[in-house]
């Protein structure tokens, strides 16, 4: 991230960590808690903040290392993740939050969820996050960028499938240019916490379950994990009547950049759906 752009945000310490952030919009309500996955910040976002904000105010929040790609933070996890983000959610008087998160994002989104309980966040969005089990394939590709000596061939790689035929501009750049700004450091991180996770977990579907209090969930995403991806989710779905997924048109594993509309449209839907819970 430039000055310029860093030069955009608000900045908080917290637990030792400079956190940056925007607020846009003023709405009554829940606020909507916008989380990049690893590697990733609040640029992500940039073509559905402003619509979102029409009728919710929308929290664009970078995680502790994801301001300035040449610092070197001490090694963290999704729980110091959730740790940071609950203090600054504090710190800012926000009660109520509504945190969609992007990717593997998603396991410090169900930290917070878990830990705020169901009244601070009565419901839950997570964008285009691998759902099912680590694939044998997943994995080489998390170890091969943990290892030194092959670990940028393996973001190339990784880079490779996640924009598969598309020639979106901003995907593009946000690969070429964002991603591919933070080195070594962040991504082994990021790959050893992933995999970690899916260790621990054995897949985000079985993360979900897991939540003490079962409150509602949407999955939002294009690029199909596996090819019986559908049929996957809508089991769990029937089993599990607070989980629904959402599949939109696209290419790539950045639906928030190439698909925005589409993501705006789903959020705010599922937010009206069930504002009640939100009273």
């Amino acid at each position: 991230m430039n000055i310029q752009e860093k030069n955009k945000l608000q900045s908080i310490e917290m637990n030792g960590h400079e956190i940056t952030y925007d607020i846009h919009g003023d709405a009554d309500g829940p606020v909507i808690l916008l989380l990049s996955g690893w590697a990733q910040d609040h640029r992500l976002f940039k073509h559905i903040v402003g619509p979102l904000a029409e009728q919710h105010k929308v929290l664009r929040m970078n995680y502790r290392g994801h301001t300035d790609p040449l610092t070197y933070p001490e090694d963290f996890g999704p729980s110091d993740q959730a740790y940071d983000i609950i203090g600054v959610l504090d710190a800012l008087n926000i009660d109520k939050v509504i945190p969609v998160s992007t990717s593997h994002g998603g396991w410090a989104n169900m930290e917070i969820t878990e830990r705020l309980g169901i009244r601070r966040v009565p419901q839950t969005v997570v964008i285009d996050w691998i759902m099912v089990e680590a694939m044998d394939e997943f994995v080489k590709s998390l170890q091969d960028i943990r290892n030194p000596k092959t670990w940028f061939n393996g973001r190339r790689d990784l880079f490779n499938h996640w924009i598969g035929i598309s020639d979106n501009k901003d995907v593009k750049d946000h690969l070429d240019i964002e991603m591919a700004s933070w080195g070594f450091d962040m991504w082994e991180r990021s790959c050893r916490v992933i995999e970690e996770a899916y260790k621990h977990w054995g897949s985000p579907l079985k993360r979900m379950k897991a939540l003490t209090e079962k409150r509602p969930i949407v999955h939002i995403y294009s690029q199909a994990a596996v090819d019986n991806y559908e049929d996957i989710q809508q089991q769990f779905a029937d089993e599990n009547n607070w989980f629904d997924f959402k599949v939109i048109p696209g290419d790539t594993h950045f639906p928030t950049l190439e698909s925005p509309d589409a993501i705006v449209q789903h959020i705010h839907g599922f937010v009206a759906a069930y504002s009640f819970t939100s009273k």
